[in-house]
């Protein structure tokens, strides 16, 4: 078994889809007006309009609700996108300036247009580089 991919359900999709690829850098593949996908060499963050929902079951998911999940992108610099990003996110949305965590990653963390919560992260000790390996600029 294999994760694949992340759905995010959004009124706006088209601003959704916008924002993330601007700060990943990665072009979205949009299957409809109404899905469109931001992958990576590691997984996919398929982003869907509330259009999709009930196609699955009525109600079942709803946008701008999450509380409890993070999105997460192994990046090359975090400090380099934070500079980058600092003029496109609102200051209110950045949850934190970069910072090293306890277990060796140095991690940006903000919140998408919907409130989702984003972690840009850099492996910076001997123990996180070991396990995400070294950036690919380095």
């Amino acid at each position: 078994m294999n994760l694949v991919s992340i759905r995010v359900i959004t009124h706006d999709i088209a601003r959704l889809v916008a924002f993330y690829e601007r700060v990943t850098g990665v072009p979205a593949d949009w299957a409809t007006e109404d899905f469109a996908e931001i992958r990576t060499s590691a997984a996919t963050l398929a982003i869907g309009s509330t259009r999709t929902v009930p196609l699955f079951a009525p109600g079942s998911a709803e946008p701008a609700a999450n509380r409890s999940v993070i999105i997460e992108f192994l990046v090359d610099d975090v400090d380099a996108i934070y500079r980058d990003l600092a003029g496109f996110i609102d200051e209110a949305d950045f949850v934190n300036e970069p910072t090293t965590m306890p277990w060796g990653n140095r991690a940006l963390l903000f919140r998408d247009p919907d409130g989702n919560l984003v972690n840009f992260f850099t492996p910076v000790t001997d123990a996180a580089l070991a396990k995400f390996g070294r950036p690919s600029g380095e």
